[in-house]
């Protein structure tokens, strides 16, 4: 749903002004955010699950596990807030499929770590530019200063958040 002004900003504002009376969807931030999240990833996924045949929450996996050492499923959670049954289950189809293994941690028994097999790695490896393509494609509509703009806006509204979260549970 696009917003009915030519400026989201102005829409924004627009929801903003009018309270809870004048409430619109289309100018929620939480909503915005979520659509635009959820519309990428489908863009995404679409060309992967054609390709490898690798789902959302698979591909999340795959990619924190590419980005560094072997990792727990916990580790997973916390990179990509995805819920711990998304995660079990996205772990489970990618070692059915091959592509991940599972080795006991070393200092806390209760915990795996999960890393590539060689076939996994290779498939991530080929994902990968896929992504990055589509990134490409997506920003294409920006200048460069807009999508730095966009890249710190965003880092900052993912702190300011951690902070909210942090406020009244004990952190």
């Amino acid at each position: 749903m696009k917003p009915k002004s030519s400026n989201a900003t102005d829409v924004a504002a627009e929801g903003r002004e009018k309270g809870a009376g004048g409430f619109r969807l289309e100018a929620f931030l939480p909503y915005l955010l979520s659509l635009a999240a959820n519309r990428v990833s489908r863009l995404v996924a679409r060309r992967y699950e054609e390709a490898f045949g690798i789902s959302i929450p698979e591909w999340r996996c795959l990619a924190v596990i590419g980005a560094g050492e072997a990792v727990s499923a916990s580790g997973i959670v916390e990179r990509t807030a995805m819920d711990k049954v998304k995660v079990s289950r996205a772990l489970a189809s990618l070692e059915a499929k091959g592509l991940v293994r599972r080795a006991p941690h070393p200092t806390d028994g209760r915990l795996s770590l999960v890393s590539f097999t060689l076939r996994g790695r290779t498939v991530y490896e080929r994902i990968v530019p896929l992504a990055l393509e589509t990134e490409s494609e997506m920003l294409a509509g920006l200048s460069a200063a807009e999508e730095r703009a966009l890249r710190a806006g965003l880092a900052r509204l993912l702190a300011r958040i951690e902070d909210l979260e942090g406020v009244g549970n004990g952190s």
